[in-house]
């Protein structure tokens, strides 16, 4: 498979402040392009923050000046993003994630399936569908925060032929199991390398996890942060065949009843 440098962003919440979430974004590609990778990925719901009271107030229609602008920096920067964001279409408000590739186009759409706790809940409307693209030739696709805990969902992507995972979360204490074990066993069972942006600091009620991580297809944790700010890049390996989960072709279902 051909190369590719992956990126993420471990950043405090805007906590409301589009503007100042879209420059910590055009900072941080320029930063990632400067080091070569190809895609950064940013936290889940970046703008407006995560656990911002004025979530629906703020939420962002799919294209116009903003994506524009972010387009620009990916083209500045020679770095694609994924940028997790608030969408509001009419009437309704999705918990959303754009790929941009690093001449600005538009990769893939995604809106986040499985919500988390009764207050995204009463935000958010599910998405219904998986998106994938190409990433430097790799097959890619877009999951959200809890998405990425539902093993159903990485078996489907897996299936499809999805080899790397682009996930925005806004994983908050005590939950650092994720991290720790979740994410690392999903790369490792599906054989797929996942990307997982977190924030760090407080918002509000809310102490982020930090520890954002990049783990290869084989669950070897390539790059972790630590509690504060950090930019990670690293080259996805090529892992030899022996040591990829060969589960979705051995599997043996059990009859029931």
């Amino acid at each position: 498979m051909p190369d590719v440098r992956l990126a993420l962003m471990q950043a405090p919440s805007p906590a409301g402040d589009c503007a100042a979430a879209f420059a910590a974004v055009e900072r941080g590609l320029r930063a990632a392009g400067a080091a070569g990778a190809d895609m950064l990925v940013v936290p889940e719901s970046f703008a407006p923050g995560y656990n911002s009271d004025a979530i629906a107030e703020l939420a962002l229609l799919h294209g116009g000046a903003w994506q524009d602008r972010l387009a620009e920096a990916c083209r500045a920067a020679g770095c694609g993003l994924v940028f997790g964001y608030a969408e509001r279409d009419s009437d309704i408000v999705y918990n959303a994630a754009l790929a941009l590739g690093p001449d600005g186009a538009e990769l893939a759409h995604y809106r986040k399936i499985q919500p988390y706790g009764p207050r995204e809940a009463a935000i958010y409307r599910p998405g219904d569908a998986y998106v994938t693209f190409d990433l430097a030739g790799h097959k890619a696709a877009l999951l959200i925060c809890y998405d990425v805990e539902f093993a159903p969902h990485i078996a489907a992507l897996a299936a499809m032929g999805v080899t790397v995972l682009l996930v925005p979360t806004a994983n908050m204490l005590p939950y650092t199991h994720v991290m720790r074990a979740t994410v690392p066993a999903m790369a490792a069972n599906h054989a797929m390398t996942i990307v997982y942006a977190n924030y760090c600091g407080v918002e509000g009620d809310l102490t982020y996890a930090g520890a954002s991580l990049i783990v290869g297809a084989d669950g070897e944790v390539l790059a972790q942060a630590g509690m504060g700010p950090a930019l990670l890049v690293a080259d996805v390996p090529q892992v030899a065949a022996a040591r990829l989960s060969s589960q979705a072709r051995d599997y043996r279902a059990i009859g029931q009843g």
